[in-house]
Order: C-alpha cells, then sequence, then structure tokens
C-alpha cells in the first residue's frame, strides 16, 4: 500500500511518510519529520520539523505538532488538539533554542481542542479528556480532564474505564483483560498484549 497526499497538501522532501499513511486537504508537513506507517491526517494539520509519529496514528482535524514532539505508536489525536513547545512565549524574543519536548506514549488519547503543555510526558494508553489544558506529566492509563488537568481515573487499553475493586483488581469490560492498581500506577496483567 502506497501513502496518499493530497494535492493541496505540503510534504516536504526531507519528510519520511510510512506505507499506508493518508495526508488529506490543507496539511503541510515541514521538514525532516518522521511518520509511520498507517498513519492519518485530516484537514489542516501541521506537522513541525522533525516531529517524530510513530505508526498507526490518527490526527483529526485542525491540529497542531510543533517542534520537539514525539508520538508512539497507536495515537489519537482529537479534532483542534495543540501542542505547544516554548513555555514563556514572547513574539518580540526569539526562543527557538529553548523548546521544550513532549513525549506521548504509546495508545494515548488527546481529545478534541485538548492544550498539551510542552516539557510533559503523556503515557501509555491515558485519556485526555476534550478541552484539557495538560500541564504536567500523566501516568500511563490515567484518565484526566478539566483547567488545570486532574486524574480522574483510569482507562483500559480499549479505552474503558476501570473500576478497582477493594484489592486492587480491575476487569476491562470490553476485552475482559485485567489490571492491577499499586503504588506505581496501573499494571496490565493479560500476557502477550501488543
Amino acid at each position: 500500500m502506497s501513502v496518499f497526499v493530497h494535492p493541496s497538501s505540503i510534504v516536504h522532501e526531507s519528510a519520511i511518510l510510512g506505507e499506508g499513511t493518508k495526508v488529506w486537504q490543507f496539511c503541510h508537513i515541514m521538514q525532516q519529520a518522521q511518520i509511520g506507517k498507517d498513519c492519518s491526517f485530516g484537514q489542516n494539520v501541521m506537522v513541525g520539523p522533525g516531529v517524530r509519529i510513530g505508526n498507526n496514528c490518527k490526527v483529526q482535524n485542525n491540529v497542531s505538532i510543533y517542534e520537539g514532539v514525539e508520538c508512539d505508536d497507536d495515537v489519537f489525536m482529537g479534532p483542534s488538539m495543540v501542542f505547544t513547545n516554548v513555555i514563556n512565549p514572547r513574539s518580540a524574543v526569539n526562543r527557538k533554542s529553548e523548546f521544550k519536548p513532549t513525549r506521548v506514549g504509546r495508545g494515548a488519547t488527546i481529545g478534541a481542542n485538548a492544550t498539551i503543555v510542552c516539557g510533559t510526558k503523556l503515557g501509555q494508553y491515558c485519556f485526555i479528556g476534550a478541552g484539557a489544558v495538560v500541564t504536567k506529566d500523566v501516568p500511563d492509563f490515567a484518565l484526566v480532564y478539566g483547567n488545570p488537568a486532574r486524574q480522574f481515573g483510569w482507562m483500559s487499553r480499549f479505552g474503558q474505564r476501570l473500576n478497582f475493586d477493594s484489592s486492587g483488581q480491575a476487569q476491562c469490560p470490553e476485552s475482559g483483560e485485567y489490571y492491577t492498581l499499586n503504588s506505581q500506577g496501573v499494571v496490565n496483567l493479560t500476557p502477550n498484549q501488543p
């Protein structure tokens, strides 16, 4: 399966797009961006220089992924969500040497209109609610929302709310996978997870 790029989009010649990736209308993929296989970029997406995006990532309309962002496989970026890369921007002050990296773990979901402040790490399979403003690291499997974002629970790999019993055990209602909650956070107990 080959790469598809809509004629209205611009992909810099030094950008790398994996097999099966689709870039729809009015996107701009900038120099040295590295994009994995089977990704989808909706209308009006901007991918900054040197951004790294894993396989099977879904980027919805009007998303800006600025320089310094790295996404693992299977990340979902909802409509109009945005990353930042400078903590204290000023138009008259050049701070390109102060970009702070942002890391998004495998399987994370970022809801529509969420803002991810730079320098944060989003854990594997975390779930960021629509409109959230994330200002600090988010643990694996955590459910966060609000402004500023706070944690309100835990989610399974399948995006289902986990309800832990008194022994710290939970089962995903969709997949049947088992999870445990301890002082370190949530661990998926199901062997051979992808």
